[in-house]
């Protein structure tokens, strides 16, 4: 799978740059910040943000291509001084300390002997153990809302997907969906982080919301797309986050005379409709 690089003015804005590139959500997406901007005097930063990302693999990357990127510069050993602090110490502390012992260098393991941390040597945790710790949870969830519904995971390979159905559960999908975003959220950390698990991809659904806002977004879309081809000038529309605009840019990515492109940061981030411009 391809990585794609893309520099912006924040972290944030630089991953849904990849984002959209990508035309993936969010967790769909793995992401490798290569610099991030610094702060100045006054407030002001220095540099860009530059990031890299591609799409979630199904399985576990190389070993050469996960090993994490080395620091630039190594950080400061705790109790450690600098020239200037070691400068102004008084003259009695400094005489009074005996003679450091000579320091004997350890012998360096060779780099093939050293044992690896990367995901492809710890235990794989089956895609069923990770489904059946999160169908728990979500189940100890509606108990403790007082709330009366149904949990039922599907497994394909490594791809979960449950599904919530019951009775007036709107008060966990929240207003466009961030109640569910944040629910799906925590039980990743439940099941996939606790357990160890690097392979799954885990969906939740909630009386299908996420099937019926797909829907009303694709639709919504195109009458945007046929009044853009209709007066000609671009519409942005509101503020969505990176799942919502997927599904707007994959509505018109086949549509004569019209494209698509995101602009702003999160959360204020949205799609903008406008005219294909013709090619050069």
């Amino acid at each position: 799978m391809e990585w794609v690089e893309t520099t912006a003015a924040t972290i944030e804005e630089a991953k849904n740059l990849a984002l959209d590139q990508l035309g993936v959500a969010d967790d769909d997406a793995e992401f490798e910040v290569l610099d991030e901007p610094k702060q100045g005097l006054f407030g002001r930063t220095r540099g860009e943000a530059r990031v890299r990302a591609r799409i979630r693999p199904k399985t576990p990357r190389a070993k050469t291509e996960r090993r994490e990127r080395g620091s630039k510069s190594a950080p400061r050993r705790a109790g450690a001084r600098t020239s200037s602090e070691s400068a102004t110490r008084p003259r009695s502390e400094t005489a009074s300390r005996p003679p450091r012992e000579k320091r004997v260098p350890r012998e360096r393991t060779p780099r093939a002997e050293q044992s690896p941390t990367d995901h492809a040597d710890q235990p794989r945790v089956e895609a069923t153990t990770v489904s059946a710790v999160a169908t728990t949870f979500l189940e100890g969830v509606l108990r403790s809302a007082g709330l009366v519904g149904s949990v039922v995971a599907t497994v394909d390979q490594d791809d979960i997907e449950i599904q919530i159905d019951g009775d007036d559960l709107n008060v966990l999908v929240g207003q466009r969906g961030t109640t569910l975003m944040a629910l799906q959220d925590l039980t990743r950390v439940v099941s996939q982080r606790r357990l160890g698990d690097h392979n799954t991809h885990l969906r939740i659904d909630i009386a299908k919301y996420r099937e019926r806002r797909r829907e009303a977004l694709g639709r919504f879309a195109l009458k945007v797309a046929n009044e853009v081809l209709a007066g000609g000038q671009p519409r942005a529309l509101e503020a969505m986050n990176s799942a919502d605009r997927k599904v707007v840019h994959d509505a018109l990515v086949g549509m004569d005379g019209i494209e698509t492109h995101s602009e702003g940061e999160d959360p204020h981030r949205r799609v903008v409709v406008s005219l294909a411009q013709p090619a050069q």
